[in-house]
């Protein structure tokens, strides 16, 4: 089935340039292109697109105000942000997460000749349109009441999952949490959801490149009582503190006796991602044993599965965000189709949930 796209950009070469992109692939149709966030809310309500992608700086009404008028009148179509890797553009990009984007891609740079530009931009776009669209194209049209907050993605067909039931209970001395694909609003949920700091380190993967992980912490911080930090090599991992990694890095860990540092690393990538979660989850397993809680929210693709996994094996506890409240059920799904999860759970209840489970005195540590 074709995917229908909409393009919204202000400058003719960029719409020239993503149109070309999205439709070297058979099964992506563009349907239309608009100038300005206003153009685009008309054809919104004219063609239907399944996928939307949206420049952030466009004249008349800019793409974060596009993004929350297209939600306010209940569209739920997946919306891509095109954006320039500066701290300018990274706030930007998270502002438009905010007001209810889907993902972004990073708008080409320094690249030699139109051709490389077409392969970066069609890499980057085709793999995301296709991984958003199937959640939602069945619901597209669907509107939620007139200023309602958008709703999350239409499950698609539910996977056989099997839940572990072989938690051990023990104290945890670190959690260890991994996303993607609409992780920085399902990490707001999370983080703003932890009441009291915690006992013990967390530390975080999502993908992203360096200026916009600087950016998302300095966000988190702004929520709840955790200290949230982006992680520097050597820092001393502390109770009551979160620790993102560095874009464009690995972020793993050493240390005995209870005081464990950050180490920044250039490893390859893994599961073509850098940083990675598996690399993060088996680093902290090495060096913490199986006093764990690893936690996987929303992402494409399958990275932290396989870290997830050994996790699970040694003795920690497993914790992934439900489809339904998923912008992709790719990373959190692999986990539990593989049988690796001790519970499946709604994003709005994972904060607590951390936190239950971390406190010494808890006597819940799986159901």
């Amino acid at each position: 089935m074709t995917i229908r796209v909409l393009v919204v950009d202000d400058s003719v070469v960029i719409r020239r340039l993503v149109v070309q992109a999205l439709e070297s692939d058979p099964d992506v149709e563009v349907v239309a292109t608009a100038a300005n966030g206003r153009i685009a809310l008309t054809k919104v309500e004219q063609l239907a697109p399944d996928a939307v992608t949206m420049d952030i700086e466009m004249p008349e009404l800019n793409g974060v105000e596009a993004v929350r008028e297209l939600r306010k009148r209940g569209h739920r179509m997946p919306i891509v942000m095109f954006s320039t890797l500066t701290e300018r553009g990274a706030t930007a990009t998270l502002d438009a997460l905010s007001a209810g984007a889907s993902d972004y891609v990073a708008k080409p740079s320094n690249v030699g000749s139109i051709n490389e530009s077409l392969k970066a931009v069609a890499d980057q776009l085709i793999p995301k349109i296709r991984a958003l669209v199937p959640h939602t194209r069945s619901t597209a049209t669907t509107r939620t009441r007139p200023g309602a907050a958008p709703l999350p993605a239409a499950a698609s067909p539910a996977r056989s999952v099997v839940l572990r039931t072989d938690a051990r209970r023990h104290p945890v001395r670190a959690v260890v949490l991994g996303c993607s694909t609409g992780g920085p609003e399902a990490l707001s949920r999370v983080i703003e959801r932890i009441t009291e700091p915690l006992p013990v380190p967390m530390l975080v993967v999502q993908h992203m490149p360096a200026v916009f992980t600087r950016q998302l912490a300095h966000r988190l911080d702004r929520l709840g009582p955790s200290t949230v930090h982006e992680a520097e090599d050597g820092q001393e991992l502390l109770a009551g503190h979160v620790y993102i990694a560095p874009g464009d890095t690995h972020l793993q860990i050493d240390g005995r006796g209870g005081r464990y540092r950050a180490r920044i690393t250039h490893g390859p990538p893994v599961n073509f991602c850098r940083p990675s979660v598996d690399v993060m989850f088996r680093s902290v397993l090495d060096v913490v044993g199986p006093e764990i809680l690893g936690v996987i929210l929303t992402g494409m693709g399958a990275d932290g599965k396989a870290g997830a996994g050994a996790i699970a094996e040694a003795g920690g506890t497993v914790v992934v965000q439900d489809e339904e409240t998923s912008v992709v059920w790719g990373m959190p799904g692999a986990t539990a189709s593989a049988g690796y999860a001790h519970r499946v759970l709604p994003v709005l209840e994972i904060g607590h949930t951390i936190s239950a489970i971390t406190q010494p005195s808890t006597k819940e540590v799986t159901r």
